[in-house]
């Protein structure tokens, strides 16, 4: 009977979780996931450092929704920078400075953006 209970309050607060995520959607911007990232990692450091109550598993089993949705959109970014980067790469060989300006602009506020 124990174990029922506990298999409906994990299936309660996955259910929660799932509709807060939803509420609050993915990070529209690179900024707003790197703050969540940092937000929520610092959460899931100090659950971690308790208990490891099935509570406590749930808390950090919702925690993951947020973290994967900001990690996704990083990434995203990211790949998007590595791009841009390669372009820095070929306008400085080329000797474009019209475009080694415009997409070291464009990197450098990206870049900026995920160190800052």
């Amino acid at each position: 009977m124990n174990l029922r209970i506990q298999t409906a309050a994990l299936a309660l607060t996955v259910s929660i979780a799932t509709v807060a995520f939803a509420e609050a959607g993915p990070p529209s911007t690179l900024a707003e996931a790197v703050g969540r990232f940092s937000e929520y990692n610092q959460r899931l450091d100090q659950a971690l450092a308790q208990e490891l109550t099935p509570e406590r598993m749930r808390e950090i089993h919702a925690l993951t929704y947020t973290l994967q949705a900001a990690l996704e959109r990083i990434n995203e970014e990211l790949d998007g920078l590595t791009d841009t980067l390669e372009e820095i790469h070929f306008a400085s060989e080329a000797g474009n400075a019209d475009e080694l300006k415009a997409y070291g602009s464009d990197y450098l506020k990206t870049a900026r953006t995920v160190i800052e």
